[in-house]
């Protein structure tokens, strides 16, 4: 794997995990806005 691809992956990796993270956030608010 050359460092340009490995550049490319953590990139991709990061772009990924942030969604994820919006994603779960956004649907842990939901839960506690539809529980009050």
């Amino acid at each position: 794997m050359t460092p340009e691809q490995r550049k490319q992956n953590l990139r991709l990796g990061l772009i990924l995990a942030s969604v994820a993270a919006v994603f779960f956030i956004g649907f842990f608010a939901k839960i506690i806005l539809l529980n009050r």
